[in-house]
């Protein structure tokens, strides 16, 4: 499991530690409401948490929690992954995630931490291709997409709801 850092931040790969700020995460309406997902119980995050563990050590690839380096605050996640998601059409690539604690918007972390993941998946794993997913009201998100190379793909369907499909490929 890769530790990544940047000049402000430190990428850790998951572990249990982070399940209550997973949970205070999952439980931010502002959080939510911009991504499109629902409000999680903890033994929903906790599911999750597992999941994006065990992505790790299957597939070499996975969350990362984002850690500002000053203080070890713990500002939110971002990875690269395969969710195998209910998806038409599939991604046929990996997707890179990413979500930020809402207070720490506006600060450069998500772009800091985003465009280091994409560093690794470009210099490391020599990824052709990866895709992300957003949220049609998430316009930080797709700011974020388009500054770090993605371009928009196709709109997709995720059970039944419209998101935009975005593409990047290898620098």
């Amino acid at each position: 499991m890769t530790e990544l850092t940047t000049a402000r931040l430190r990428l850790t790969p998951m572990t249990v530690a982070d399940f209550e700020d997973l949970c205070r995460l999952w439980r931010d309406p502002a959080f939510t409401r911009q991504i499109g997902l629902p409000f999680m119980l903890p033994e929903t995050v906790w599911l999750r948490l597992l999941r994006d563990i065990g992505h790790w050590q299957i597939m070499g690839v996975g969350n990362w929690a984002i850690r500002r380096r000053e203080d070890d605050a713990w500002l939110g996640t971002v990875g690269i992954f395969d969710y195998r998601r209910d998806l038409v059409p599939a991604f046929g690539a990996l997707e890179v995630g990413w979500g930020l604690v809402p207070a720490f918007h506006g600060q450069g972390y998500a772009f800091e931490a985003v465009t280091e993941a994409l560093r690794y998946a470009d210099d490391d794993l020599r990824l052709p291709r990866t895709t992300c997913m957003i949220a049609p009201d998430n316009a930080a998100s797709f700011r974020l997409a388009a500054k770090v190379g993605f371009t928009p793909w196709v709109e997709g369907d995720l059970r039944g709801e419209k998101i935009q499909l975005l593409e990047r490929f290898c620098k």
